[in-house]
């Protein structure tokens, strides 16, 4: 292995929770781009907030009907947006410059290019059919995705904590957020991460045996001693979510909207929304919270 190629490597979390095209297509341009900038002061901060309204940009394009050249600008802007996100994590990761807002602000990205997509699609069929019923799906459509969006993300810094300590940074609890919290000044930052809390409450009451696993692990194993033997069964079992979660990042959102959007049926995507991704999600998180179960009877076993 050459160092371009393992720089490319300690560019990414980790290859356990990247899914193929990710691996293939986004993180290698985005690694390119990523390395161009590395020195230019260009901070991943602004590369996020670029890829927020270049996303949303090309999202508003959805809601033209019966105009391909909009589709396919919006499906453009969309892939770049998703690009620049690949950029900014890349970018932290290889310049060593993060941030708490940085952190919460990279996790929104995704949501708002998502939630513009909700807006120009319920219009644009508010407009075909003149019916507010759309206006419900399409909250019901946000409800889910936000939810899905939040597991999701929750799983996979986990996994990432499994995999190595120093790249499962990122995973909080809420009591962690709290204690952060409470020693930062008032600014931009704490509001940010007073919306974070909130956020990471919802992750836990929705994943109430992992709650309780990573508790048990905090107590039996402090300053993140776990076993490797431990480490390695819970990522075994992970790794299976993480195949199912695949479904629900960009790549499983994305592709099947640019094919519904390109076939002009597009009340198809609310109800893959609402209906297979939900169902995915509920898998997920009844897999994922049988796995924590097994790991907490582990420590106890063990500890015992």
């Amino acid at each position: 292995m050459n160092e371009q190629d393992k720089e490319y490597l300690s560019s990414l979390k980790s290859l356990e929770t990247e899914n193929y095209v990710d691996r293939k297509f986004y993180r290698p341009l985005g690694f390119k781009i990523a390395k161009a900038i590395q020195h230019t002061g260009i901070t991943p901060n602004v590369v996020t907030i670029i890829s927020i309204f270049v996303g949303m940009g090309g999202a508003s394009m959805f809601y033209f009907t019966g105009q391909m050249g909009f589709i396919f600008l919006g499906i453009l802007g969309l892939i770049c947006a998703n690009i620049l996100d690949c950029v900014d994590g890349q970018l932290a990761r290889m310049t060593g410059i993060k941030s708490e807002i940085g952190r919460i602000l990279d996790g929104i990205a995704g949501d708002l290019w998502f939630l513009t997509i909700y807006a120009a699609l319920s219009l644009r069929l508010y407009d075909e059919i003149g019916s507010n019923w759309i206006f419900v799906i399409a909250i019901l459509s946000i409800f889910s995705h936000f939810t899905q969006a939040a597991l999701t993300d929750y799983y996979k810094t986990l996994h990432l904590y499994f995999v190595n300590p120093n790249k499962g940074k990122e995973f909080d609890t809420p009591e962690s957020v709290q204690s952060r919290l409470k020693t930062m000044p008032m600014g931009i930052n704490k509001v940010f991460t007073t919306l974070y809390l909130y956020y990471t409450k919802l992750q836990s009451k929705l994943t109430p045996n992992l709650g309780e696993m990573v508790q048990k692990l905090n107590r039996a194993y402090p300053e993140d001693r776990i076993p490797e033997s431990l480490r390695l069964r819970y990522r075994q079992g992970s790794i299976m979510v993480m195949k199912c979660l695949d479904l629900l990042t960009f790549n499983g959102r994305s592709i099947p909207l640019f094919i519904i959007l390109i076939t002009g049926h597009v009340w198809f995507y609310f109800l893959y929304e609402i209906v297979f991704l939900n169902i995915i999600l509920i898998v997920s998180k009844n897999q994922h919270e049988t796995l924590c179960k097994f790991i907490s009877e582990e420590i106890t076993d063990h500890k015992n």
